[in-house]
Formats: C-alpha cells, sequence, structure tokens
C-alpha cells in the first residue's frame, strides 16, 4: 500500500503535502502554539523526513534522528480529542489543497488517523 502512496505523490512526494499542511499549523491557535516559533522550517523538514521513513523513501529521518518515539517526543504537549481532531482536519485541508485522493488518499487517512490518536495523552472529554 506504501507504494501506492508513493507513485501518486510523484516526483515531489511528500513536499507539497506537508508544505500545505505547515500553513496551516503556522496560523492556527490551537495546534500551532506546540511548535517551535523560531525552528519552523526544521519541523517541517522533521515530519517530511518521518514520512519519507515511514513510506520507506528516505532512511535520512533514522539516520538523523533515530527511532522515531513518537509518543515521548510528544510527550511535553497536552494532546488530547480537539488537538488530534484539528490536526487531522488540517492534513486534510492539505490533502485537498493537493489533489491527493482516491486509494491513496483512503490509506493516508487511515494512517494519520492512527498516529494522531496515539499521540494523545489526555483522557477523553
Amino acid at each position: 500500500m506504501e507504494e501506492i502512496v508513493v507513485e501518486a505523490l510523484g516526483e515531489e512526494g511528500f513536499k507539497p503535502l506537508i508544505a500545505a499542511f505547515y500553513r496551516r499549523v503556522r496560523e492556527d491557535d490551537l495546534v500551532g502554539r506546540m511548535y517551535p516559533g523560531d525552528d519552523w522550517e526544521g519541523a517541517e523538514k522533521r515530519l517530511l523526513d518521518f514520512m519519507d521513513f515511514r513510506f520507506g523513501v528516505s532512511q535520512r529521518y533514522i539516520l538523523e534522528r533515530g527511532h522515531p518515539r513518537l509518543r515521548m517526543r510528544h510527550a511535553p504537549f497536552k494532546i488530547g480529542e480537539a488537538e488530534r481532531d484539528r490536526w487531522l482536519e488540517m492534513m486534510t485541508e492539505a490533502m485537498d489543497e493537493t489533489g491527493l485522493s482516491g486509494e491513496p488518499r483512503k490509506h493516508l487517512e487511515g494512517f494519520f488517523f492512527q498516529v494522531a490518536d496515539f499521540m494523545r495523552n489526555q483522557p477523553s472529554t
């Protein structure tokens, strides 16, 4: 299934999707405050590298940062259902903007929900 996503994204790969997502995050008052205001480019690169790693495009993330340890890296932030849902909303808008559709989008939607839900560290409301 990863190949379907990578093939659909084309030569530019995840870069346009991640850029569209971060344009939204920078303006968001709920999720945006979790990101380092002085390192937007670094945060964007880390997500891009993670996606490339996860979908078999590149090992750069592992080589530079080691195992993803996503929950540990996000532990300092309070992430509940509202934060998860906003993150997913912005990623959905980014997929809309970049024209991702069909099976590749369906696969990414499932992947994004699983990861975003896994990041929650606050009880359900």
